[in-house]
């Protein structure tokens, strides 16, 4: 049942009683942790079920890693059980946030071998503005989700040192163009990028409405990724980079690889050995 990536409001209305899709609110908030759960509280997609950035789609921060550290798997599949996802459900995960967390459940998944996962094109705002919402919870289900991690979806910082520079690989930070160059770091304590990282702001494959990109247009944006054998993506914590490896599955550019713990993580390691870094 698995759809192209995306799926629209109208779709997803009309498939709210399938019991082969499961719905999953991935609204969030970095600067304030609990809001995501209570506008969920305060109304959500019919159907929907929660989940956490910081709780349910992320593991507790150590001294490398990053911010965001993946899951515990055995956790997270035993949360998405409960929602009833089975080998054959189709997962459509939303957020208000321009596909910023919604993105991280659907690389999470695919990681974990479920490629049956979409995202809601406009997320809640889209959806809410043309139908009915709802503050009703929804039952714990009897699933059996199946993982199976793919570790060829990953890299860490050693595979970035190592393969950066090699011309067929590309390392893209998703970052904002400020942060990239070093003016502007509101968030870990170095500034700059990866030596040698070509910046694509994760916010320019969405309009400020939080529609994708078409994918002629996406190809367009990516044109000069496909010389690359390799796509290296990162950002500041491993979230928005998948916005990145979204839109770039979506434009036909596949393969691509999340650095996870991204600059946060790069930065901890600069912090103890000196690790270069690349201010512009």
């Amino acid at each position: 049942m698995a759809l192209d990536n995306v799926v629209s409001p109208k779709w997803l209305h009309e498939h709210l009683e399938d019991v082969q899709v499961v719905i999953v609110d991935c609204r969030f908030a970095l600067s304030a942790p609990q809001q995501g759960q209570e506008q969920y509280q305060a109304g959500h997609i019919p159907g929907a079920y929660y989940l956490d950035l910081n709780e349910d789609l992320s593991s507790p921060v150590q001294t490398h890693g990053g911010r965001h550290p993946l899951p515990k798997i055995s956790q997270l599949g035993a949360k998405l059980s409960q929602m009833g996802i089975t080998p054959d459900t189709l997962v459509v995960a939303y957020d208000d946030s321009r596909q910023a967390f919604a993105s991280r459940l659907w690389w999470l998944l695919r990681y974990l071998g479920h490629t049956s996962v979409a995202v809601l094109d406009g997320g809640f705002a889209a959806y809410q503005t043309h139908y009915p919402v709802t503050t009703d919870m929804p039952a714990v289900r009897s699933g059996e989700f199946q993982e199976t991690t793919i570790p060829e979806q990953i890299v860490d910082i050693q595979a970035v040192k190592t393969y950066k520079d090699q011309p067929d690989v590309v390392v893209v930070d998703s970052r904002a163009y400020e942060r990239y160059i070093g003016n502007h770091e509101p968030i870990d304590p170095v500034a700059g990028h990866i030596p040698g990282a070509v910046n694509y702001p994760w916010q320019a494959v969405t309009n400020e409405q939080g529609f994708l990109l078409t994918p002629s247009g996406l190809q367009a944006h990516y044109a000069d990724l496909n010389r690359a054998d390799e796509v290296i993506v990162y950002c500041g914590s491993g979230v928005t980079a998948c916005v990145n490896l979204l839109a770039l599955e979506i434009a036909g550019i596949k393969g691509g690889k999340l650095y996870a713990g991204s600059w946060s993580d790069w930065c901890s390691y600069a912090l103890d050995d000196n690790m270069e870094a690349q201010v512009q």
